[in-house]
């Protein structure tokens, strides 16, 4: 590999909604390829938390970690995270969800707007596309300043369903002001934000957010920066993460960051 340290922290195995395999096969694979460490971010999706009992999966994560924490640990660092969705639409999940494990890492993720489907489901023309993306905005500064997360997810997720899906040719330059105000906020109470590698095995082609906006966060201050795969099958795992490097290194960052025990640890870019 080319760095020496290459961590990847949002994964997701079985026991999210969408995950393929287990989390053994995900730190098979990690090991295998030689990662420093994998962090497996289940999904928790506080606006279903309660209708779909959530809390069984997210508790069967936390077993699941743990016992291959213990098979690897001499091979491979093996940290437990949890990806809270829309966390802002039901508090009380997202504090439910937390109590639930020793977690080392919390992703902030919003998928989808109050009272709608998942970016995913939407069908989007020009004026709904930016209607969407008005409140998306908003609802991600919500998120941000409600500071429950460690690191904040793929800061212009609708994008990539946006472009995948339909003709409609739109970006997040007339968001400048407000994206200013969600990073500073992440600088302010000292937060990560993640470079989501996901979108380069998509139509999108680039990573989530781009590296304009990492390199308007260092402007800004901003000193954490965590790198995820958003793996959902053991063959993703890692995918992207040294492209996330390069691009920390062109954005002047010598360092990125993991999370233990909620505690960011930074590991040097070499």
């Amino acid at each position: 590999m080319k760095y020496r340290f290459i961590s990847d922290s949002h994964t997701h195995s079985e026991c999210s909604f969408d995950g393929k395999d287990s989390v053994i096969m995900m730190c098979q694979q990690a090991s295998g390829i030689g990662l420093y460490s994998l962090t497996i971010t289940d999904h928790c999706e506080c606006n279903e938390y309660f209708e779909k009992d959530v809390r069984s999966d997210i508790s069967r994560s936390v077993i699941d970690i743990a016992k291959a924490r213990a098979m690897y640990h001499d091979s491979l660092k093996v940290y437990t995270g949890i990806e809270l969705g829309q966390p802002t639409q039901n508090v009380d999940a997202a504090k439910d969800a937390l109590s639930i494990g020793d977690f080392d890492f919390v992703l902030g993720s919003l998928h989808n707007l109050k009272d709608e489907q998942d970016f995913f489901y939407l069908q989007y023309d020009i004026t709904t596309a930016y209607a969407l993306l008005d409140r998306y905005c908003k609802e991600l500064l919500e998120l941000a300043e409600q500071n429950m997360f460690d690191s904040l997810a793929h800061v212009d997720y609708p994008l990539r369903y946006i472009i995948a899906t339909s003709e409609v040719n739109v970006n997040l330059n007339k968001y400048h002001d407000i994206l200013d105000e969600i990073l500073l906020t992440l600088v302010r109470n000292e937060k990560a934000l993640e470079i989501n590698t996901s979108g380069l095995r998509q139509v999108i082609g680039r990573t989530l957010p781009n590296i304009h906006v990492l390199r308007r966060f260092r402007e800004l201050g901003g000193k954490y920066v965590t790198l995820g795969s958003d793996a959902h099958r053991w063959a993703d795992i890692g995918s992207g993460i040294e492209d996330a490097l390069d691009m920390l290194r062109q954005c002047c960052f010598t360092h990125f960051t993991v999370y233990e025990k909620r505690q960011p640890k930074m590991l040097p870019i070499l």
